[in-house]
């Protein structure tokens, strides 16, 4: 895998399958390259296997077909527990450690690694600066203490602790309110542009990922629909099984119309 000082790593996903026992099938025959530094969002409807094949990228679930590789390196070759230690992992409950600090919860992984203090001590407080959790306020604070979005933020500075080349993140915003979560976007998106780590995000909101993605990957039945810019996926849906989840309408053309200029506004 890449080392920390990379801005994001290449992922490749060749023939990726995972069918459970008793014989049920969840992903099949998935070809992806994700480019390093790129914005990938899975889209599909739950049950679509979108989740599953996230989980397969840190072996949080083993495929059972195919193979996986993080620039060039068959992630099967890696031990699994130090595999997920390099590769930052948001999910919808943020699962911060409730007996823990802010600051020790974001410090968690770098101190597995063998950092030592004074260093975790600076990447905490400036990983809470990057997520707009003012270090003073809220380092020493317990995860009771803080909102949903402000745990969320502080999820997704744990996350990138250890300066992972790669972030997975599955359906990270669904428990927060319309405008936290838009809050939330907006942070990730300039967390990205300022990092360049790879992000694969899993989402069943088609304007979550419409406004997020550099590519829109559409699941649907295991595999994928179709891959493309949200431009494209907007204005060319390969089949109806993509135009009924992404519902073209007037107002989804004009937002990919102005979507670049949205992000050139954002630089």
């Amino acid at each position: 895998m890449a080392s920390s000082a990379a801005r994001g790593a290449r992922i490749e996903l060749r023939g990726v399958g995972v069918t459970y026992a008793g014989g049920a099938v969840a992903v099949q025959n998935v070809d992806l390259d994700v480019a390093a530094g790129e914005f990938a969002v899975f889209l599909g409807p739950s049950g679509s296997g979108k989740s599953t094949l996230l989980r397969t990228i840190n072996r949080l679930i083993e495929p059972t077909a195919g193979a996986i590789f993080i620039d060039g390196v068959d992630v099967r070759t890696l031990d699994p527990v130090v595999l997920r230690r390099g590769i930052g992992y948001v999910i919808q409950a943020v699962g911060l450690f409730p007996h823990l600090t802010i600051g020790a919860n974001v410090g968690v992984v770098p101190a597995l690694l063998g950092w030592d203090r004074a260093r975790i001590a600076k990447r905490v407080d400036d990983l809470l600066a990057l997520v707009r959790l003012e270090p003073a306020t809220y380092r020493d604070r317990y995860p009771r203490q803080l909102s949903g979005g402000e745990q969320q933020r502080a999820g997704v500075a744990r996350a990138l602790a250890a300066e992972p080349p790669v972030l997975l993140m599955d359906e990270p915003f669904g428990a927060v309110d319309a405008i936290v979560r838009a809050s939330l976007q907006d942070a990730i998106r300039r967390i990205h542009r300022d990092l360049g780590t790879t992000i694969v995000f899993v989402t069943h909101d088609v304007d979550e990922a419409l406004r997020l993605a550099d590519r829109v990957v559409v699941i649907a039945a295991g595999g994928i629909a179709q891959a493309g810019s949200p431009s494209n996926v907007l204005a060319a849906p390969a089949n109806d099984t993509v135009r009924a989840l992404v519902g073209i309408d007037a107002e989804s053309r004009r937002f990919a119309e102005t979507r670049p200029l949205l992000d050139r506004a954002d630089g």
